[in-house]
């Protein structure tokens, strides 16, 4: 997660500076280098940000479970953690999940794949999200404005 990306995340969440640093249990300071790019955003502080980003809003959504989006085998799926807890809109979150086939590893290495994912682009909706040092563009219209949830605005 870049500067621009967790800068990005705090203000749809609607939160201070101040604020965030509360909810994540870290300095004001922290998250102003966090924006800034002063500091490289640590994996857990990313990893809170993306969990409340997910319930933020409607709260979690209800989207398929990512066993059925991504057909995975009987044998894959009793083997995966996302398949024991019940985690299948949230499989992004827990480490050593399967996919495609596989035993995902560390954070970094997983968050590559699972940013291409359907399931996380659900979950998260992304269409706020900066990847790569660009922003994403929002098919929403011209209105530059769109409601979301209890009655939140999401930047265009």
């Amino acid at each position: 997660m870049d500067s621009r990306e967790f800068s990005s995340l705090r203000q749809r969440l609607q939160k201070t500076q101040k604020q965030m640093a509360q909810i994540l249990g870290t300095s004001l300071k922290a998250v102003q280098s966090f924006e800034q790019g002063w500091r490289k955003v640590p994996v857990h502080i990313e990893r809170q940000v993306l969990f409340l980003i997910s319930n933020w809003g409607e709260g979690l959504r209800k989207s398929r479970p990512c066993w059925d989006i991504r057909d995975c085998s009987t044998k894959n799926r009793e083997a995966c953690p996302a398949w024991e807890f019940n985690l299948g809109h949230l499989c992004w979150f827990v480490n050593g999940t399967i996919c495609r086939g596989e035993i995902q590893g560390g954070w970094p290495q997983k968050m590559k794949l699972c940013r291409t994912c359907e399931v996380f682009i659900q979950t998260v909706r992304p269409g706020n999200l900066v990847e790569e040092g660009r922003s994403r563009v929002r098919r929403e219209g011209k209105e530059g404005k769109k409601k979301v949830g209890r009655g939140r605005a999401l930047i265009g």
